[in-house]
């Protein structure tokens, strides 16, 4: 089976960085009436540059120098972030049953280093980060790169990330879209094939 992973609050959980660099950022630029929850929940329902532009907007901040900030701040602490339980063992498995598993993530490539860092790198066999400059998702430009390079069978295929986006992009490319949401945050609009808790439910379909 071949699967596409995102990586941000999927493969790894990178939020808690993303909001400690937020509010860093914010802080840096004298807005201190935001709370880590907000920050997390707009993240996870939107994205990162929605949110950078909201908070620039709303406060009268130069986006710029603010996305600045933010990655300043992430770029140091970045290293910190694990893995989310289970995902390994769900990749390892894949590979075991003579899957593939690919990475799909507009990160540069701190996302690749922090799979090599915990033993992932042998378990991928494809990746696009940010230096493929591929449009956002859910634009499946970057889906339909892997999918035609690695010859992927779009039926077998699944895409598992945990944001909508990560769903319409798969259902953009003509594969099936997992939507790992292990806290209830996401205001499902993207009708995935499966909504899971925690990678581990992914076992079951190597059965």
């Amino acid at each position: 089976m071949d699967l596409f992973w995102d990586f941000d609050g999927t493969l790894f959980d990178t939020y808690p960085i993303m909001v400690e660099s937020f509010e860093a950022a914010l802080t840096a630029n004298q807005v201190l009436h935001t709370t880590a929850v907000d920050l997390y929940q707009a993240m996870r329902r939107g994205s990162l540059g929605k949110t950078l532009a909201k908070y620039a907007h709303k406060n009268g901040l130069d986006l710029a120098n603010l996305k600045q900030d933010y990655a300043k701040d992430e770029s140091e602490i970045l290293g910190r972030a694990i893995p989310f339980s289970n995902a390994y063992e769900v990749c390892q498995k894949n590979v075991l049953w003579n899957g593939r598993n690919f990475l799909l993530t507009h990160r540069d490539d701190q996302a690749k280093k922090l799979l090599a860092m915990h033993g992932f790198g042998e378990l991928f066999t494809g990746y696009v980060t940010g230096a493929n400059q591929f449009p956002r998702k859910p634009n499946p430009a970057s889906l339909n790169y892997l999918i035609k390079q690695f010859k992927v069978n779009k039926k077998t295929a699944i895409m598992i990330g945990d944001r909508n986006l990560d769903i319409l992009a798969a259902h953009n490319a003509g594969i099936k879209g997992i939507l790992f949401d292990p806290d209830h945050t996401i205001q499902v609009t993207s009708s995935p094939e499966k909504q899971i808790k925690d990678l581990a439910e992914l076992l079951v379909i190597f059965n």
